[in-house]
């Protein structure tokens, strides 16, 4: 199998759609465990485990939307189909995390200028924990799942969750600080420490999902693997076929690609077409979720947009 290829089958409850059920779920879960961790302490690190995971919840329920979305088929008004309402999850939840961050950073001013004693941090504690390790399994599998599906979606929610993860044990650590050391100060600090690390998350987000739906071009990785298969393409013909002008872009799960195929002028239209097929079969058994699009010219020859933008170039000062 190709590195940049899918698996050909996965299981049924690892789809992106199964897999943001199951993280709908686990967020209630952790939310509750995490709001009587903080009842029970009284610990603003807690809180802020426990506003993030209400950041989880919101998260998983805009990405589930928005990857039905991106699995509706190409229609009149959306000729290149849905796949980019992936992006706008992403783009979402990265500013859901910047609304907990200033919740967080509120209430961690407020507790560092007005400390108060941390209560039954056993039980905050352990509750924690319990939380996080949902989470943590959870993520794991989100983020095995989203590369073998390409989806930035149930990629963008596993990474907040595995951030969630590194949060938490963060909070148990300053709680441990704080029950050995008794400096009340060090939960408020600690919280702080908390909402901006998740604002740099929610900054990643954010910019990820500005560069897809700005059609950022496909990973070098694939690329090469792409271009790869394009001069393996050219070496079986001998030389005869020469392919250029290639450019990818990248939305939601599909790849787009865009080539000229050159051939000599007096091959027959139906000896060109099978090459063109042939080398898109190539390229499909390399990315499948590939939409190819490749202009058939003689050997030379290249459209009159690509003619006139280069004599436009070279006219520029």
């Amino acid at each position: 199998m190709s590195p940049t290829a899918a698996p050909a089958t996965h299981s049924r409850w690892t789809t992106p759609e199964n897999l943001l059920r199951i993280s709908v779920v686990v967020a209630i879960a952790t939310i509750a465990l995490k709001t009587t961790a903080w009842a029970v302490s009284g610990s603003v690190g807690l809180l802020s485990d426990a506003l993030e995971s209400l950041v989880n919840l919101v998260g998983a329920l805009f990405a589930l939307g928005m990857v039905t979305i991106a699995k509706r088929p190409a229609d009149e008004g959306h000729p290149y189909g849905h796949s980019k309402a992936e992006y706008f999850s992403a783009g979402f939840e990265g500013l859901l995390i910047f609304g907990a961050a200033m919740a967080i950073l509120w209430a961690s001013v407020d507790r560092l200028i007005h400390p108060q004693p941390l209560e039954q941090l056993g039980w905050g504690i352990a509750l924690s924990m319990f939380s996080t390790a949902l989470n943590g399994g959870l993520a794991w599998v989100m983020l095995r799942a989203a590369r073998a599906h390409r989806s930035i979606a149930l990629e963008g929610d596993g990474r907040h969750l595995m951030t969630d993860v590194w949060t938490s044990l963060g909070v148990v650590v300053g709680l441990l600080l704080a029950m050995l050391t008794g400096w009340h100060w060090v939960d408020a600090v600690l919280g702080i420490a908390v909402a901006l690390h998740i604002c740099k998350e929610g900054g990643q987000l954010v910019w990820r999902s500005s560069q897809g739906l700005m059609d950022e071009a496909i990973d070098a990785q694939t690329l090469a693997s792409i271009e790869a298969c394009v001069r393996g393409f050219e070496a079986q013909t001998g030389g005869a076929v020469h392919c250029d002008k290639l450019s990818t872009r990248r939305a939601g799960a599909l790849h787009f690609i865009d080539m000229h195929l050159h051939m000599p002028g007096d091959w027959t239209l139906a000896h060109a077409t099978q090459l063109r097929m042939a080398l898109e079969a190539a390229l499909l058994r390399e990315l499948p979720q590939a939409r190819i699009s490749m202009e058939v010219l003689p050997l030379g020859v290249q459209t009159q947009t690509e003619t006139a933008s280069q004599n436009a170039g070279d006219a520029a000062p």
